[in-house]
């Protein structure tokens, strides 16, 4: 689980900036997937998502504490 510790190392806005690189980068590879271009990459496409539903976690973690 190296990936969820680095990633609650991260500041609020910082991890904010991470999401939206994994989004985009989750955008090109539904691209290269639709063009037929990526088969390779499913792999990358799982891990972006999973990636991208642990940074959604712990916002939503922190914004609970916070309350």
């Amino acid at each position: 689980m190296k990936v969820i510790k680095e990633l609650r190392e991260l500041q609020t806005p910082e991890l904010h900036t991470r999401l939206q690189e994994f989004k985009k980068e989750l955008l090109k590879l539904k691209i290269e997937v639709g063009a037929g271009t990526g088969s390779a990459s499913s792999g990358k496409v799982r891990r972006t998502k999973k990636n991208i539903a642990r940074i959604l976690t712990l916002l939503n973690e922190r914004e609970v504490q916070r309350q």
